[in-house]
């Protein structure tokens, strides 16, 4: 559980470096590859969470 969350932490902080060079350099490729990797972040942490919290109900 530790790791998964390490994992997200750094996922969400290569989102945010990401969009700090588009900020910078105006590059479209930054912003695209910072909402992917953002989309990705997203949907395994509510899927993480969703079974956590089947886990519970179970």
């Amino acid at each position: 559980m530790l790791l998964f969350r390490w994992i997200v932490l750094l996922l969400l902080l290569a989102a945010v470096v990401s969009f700090m060079f588009y900020a910078g350099t105006g590059q479209a490729r930054f912003r695209r590859f910072g909402l992917t990797i953002l989309k990705w972040t997203l949907i395994a942490a509510f899927g993480f969470f969703a079974v956590l919290i089947l886990e519970r109900i179970a």
